[in-house]
């Protein structure tokens, strides 16, 4: 027996095992173990083998049709054959530019196969933005959406493949199709070497670059697939872009991983609108999106509900009570919160067995070691910082930041991995999220002041569509703030103020509510829909649009 047959059965039983104990999030993660093959490939070693003979269908394209999963493995081997005829190399980074269509999930799997590291960006970047990038990825080629190609200037790569279209200078991907060159891999694939290197979202710093995997990513999605609550014969819906990382959790791994089927659409046709026409269908039963995603299909007053919907969660940013309970009201459904980041999978999460709030973080998630410690120590406590041990290192960390500075200031004395984000223990073992750390500060009267508390509680007001809590320099310190995106009918008045300043009255201690409060259309966003709270603290601000909170008596400026 080989060492892939071994690395196949090793991941095959730790997926059966979370999909048995799919209703019993302690008894999963009491018996759940990493598989920790020496060597694997993902796209070789698991999903060749499962499309075997395999004519159900894995890839659903909305406006593109349908693959099965024989189609897809027998496809990709073509375009890994035809890469390696392009110079692509094992270990070469390429820059991916593209949106959901099914070309990508084709060259996703062949890039697997022949041992490149991926590097995606959104197709929204600027060519300044770009330039840096593959710069500080080392590109050495880059595969672009036709729709973005004539914007680009990328002089000096090796290779430059262009999706959908044709361009001077650029090689079509169509000629792919009529490549007949053998694939034959380049020998067993260390579990170690790189798979992906992700961007992150830059929502309140410079964006550092994830290195991911060959397992990290594959195996380590296990995680992200028991919270999702996929299994075989699924047909799972997700919101993303490539270049987000969630885009493997839900559109690759997660999904595959269970033998479900990934059902994806360009995200310029991912309107509410459209997006509820899918759903409509009732032939989605899994379903993910971040939270704007799910408040623009409230606004949309999801007339005929999701029918046939089973799961429906959230990630990206913390979700909040006025989605889940609008979403039940509206279409019977609860949405579940979960936790990751680029740098690891699905660490806690709502289960859809879970007992937790559904806006809570939920439970650790089997394979993963949470705790709460003091800021700036490993002492643990109920309430600060949330760490991830590393004593029995999760297949699902990150093997580092490519830049060496960025790693340093990631993992404590005591061995554990810092996220950078507060929560606190609930009684009955799940995690409350209280924001990221740099986001919470002193208040004027000494009180530390989470931003994210203050945005539950405000949210909840149906005048409030969205919004972010940052703090504002005053004479006695920092002071909270609150930028507001109206409901429809609302205007932006000193009554409408007035009201939301009463609602935060009656909700939160004067020492940790809003101060001042301001009316705005919208509201700074990454590529991926995360809240740009750096931007927020930026904005400009006009005492003369600026309402403040009563002190005695009412009064705005």
């Amino acid at each position: 027996m080989s060492e892939q047959d071994d690395a196949y059965r090793e991941f095959r039983a730790a997926r059966d095992l979370l999909l048995h104990h799919a209703g019993d999030q302690d008894a999963a993660r009491k018996a759940f173990r990493w598989p920790r093959p020496r060597r694997f490939n993902w796209a070789i070693d698991w999903f060749d083998r499962i499309a075997e003979g395999n004519d159900r269908v894995a890839l659903s394209v909305v406006g593109q049709g349908e693959s099965t999963f024989q189609e897809l493995s027998r496809r990709s081997d073509r375009v890994a054959s035809w890469l390696l005829s392009q110079g692509v190399r094992r270990g070469d980074v390429v820059m991916l530019l593209m949106d959901n269509r099914t070309e990508l999930w084709e060259l996703m799997l062949a890039l697997i196969k022949v041992r490149a590291v991926v590097a995606p960006a959104f197709i929204t970047i600027s060519p300044e933005e770009l330039r840096t990038r593959i710069g500080r990825a080392g590109a050495q080629h880059v595969i672009a959406d036709h729709r973005v190609v004539p914007g680009l200037a990328v002089d000096g790569l090796q290779t430059k493949i262009i999706v959908g279209g044709e361009r001077e200078g650029w090689t079509d991907f169509a000629t792919s199709a009529g490549h007949d060159g053998d694939f034959v891999p380049e020998g067993p694939t260390d579990a170690d070497e790189p798979l992906f290197y992700y961007f992150t979202s830059g929502s309140t710093a410079r964006p550092k670059l994830v290195v991911h995997t060959h397992v990290s990513y594959a195996i380590g999605h296990l995680a992200s697939m028991y919270w999702n609550g996929l299994k075989p014969g699924d047909t799972h819906l997700n919101v993303s872009a490539p270049a987000w990382a969630k885009f493997p959790w839900s559109s690759l791994f997660g999904p595959w991983n269970a033998e479900a089927t990934v059902v994806s659409m360009d995200t310029a046709d991912a309107t509410p609108q459209r997006l509820l026409e899918v759903l409509g269908t009732g032939t989605i039963n899994s379903f993910c999106a971040p939270p704007s995603t799910w408040r623009a299909l409230i606004r949309t007053g999801l007339p005929d509900g999701l029918p046939g919907l089973r799961n429906a969660v959230s990630v990206g940013e913390p979700l909040m009570g006025d989605v889940v309970e609008r979403v039940r009201e509206l279409a019977g459904v609860t949405v579940r919160n979960g936790f990751g980041q680029s740098e690891v999978t699905a660490m806690a999460g709502v289960t859809a067995a879970s007992s937790a709030d559904p806006i809570s973080m939920g439970h650790p998630l089997p394979g993963y070691e949470l705790v709460v410690v003091r800021p700036d120590t490993d002492e643990p406590a109920r309430e600060g910082e949330l760490c991830l041990d590393l004593s029995d290192a999760p297949v699902g960390m990150m093997r580092g930041y490519l830049d060496p500075e960025d790693n340093a200031a990631s993992r404590t004395p005591g061995g554990l991995y810092r996220t950078g984000d507060l929560a606190r223990w609930d009684d009955d073992g799940s995690l409350v999220y209280l924001g990221r750390r740099k986001d919470v500060f002193e208040g004027p009267d000494g009180v530390l002041v989470a931003p994210l508390e203050l945005e539950h509680v405000l949210v909840l007001h149906p005048a409030v569509a969205e919004l972010s809590v940052v703090p504002v320099a005053e004479d006695t310190g920092p002071a909270p703030k609150a930028y507001v995106v109206l409901s429809a009918g609302w205007n932006a008045s000193r009554a409408t103020a007035e009201v939301l300043f009463a609602h935060l009255r009656e909700h939160l201690p004067a020492p940790k509510s809003v101060r001042f409060l301001e009316f705005v259309d919208d509201l700074p966003r990454t590529e991926s829909g995360k809240v740009r709270r750096e931007a927020v603290r930026g904005l400009r601000r006009s005492r003369h649009v600026e309402f403040t909170a009563p002190q005695g008596e009412s009064r705005a400026r």
